[in-house]
């Protein structure tokens, strides 16, 4: 059978490994001025330390 009908789904890019996922998949979070995305909790997870220790540098 031919998807040709199916609507596309819009992709984003993972925050931290650039994997393209569709975005009904991807966990976000809301920045102060951006959303990131995330392909799982491993990309989301690596994402919070780094905010942490660049928080903590300043």
């Amino acid at each position: 059978m031919n998807d040709v009908n199916k609507p596309e789904e819009n992709l984003v890019q993972c925050d931290i490994c650039l994997k393209e996922i569709p975005s009904s998949e991807s966990k976000n979070a809301e920045a102060s001025d951006y959303v990131a995305h995330f392909c799982g909790l491993d990309c989301y997870e690596q994402w919070m330390k780094k905010a942490e220790q660049s928080s903590a540098a300043d």
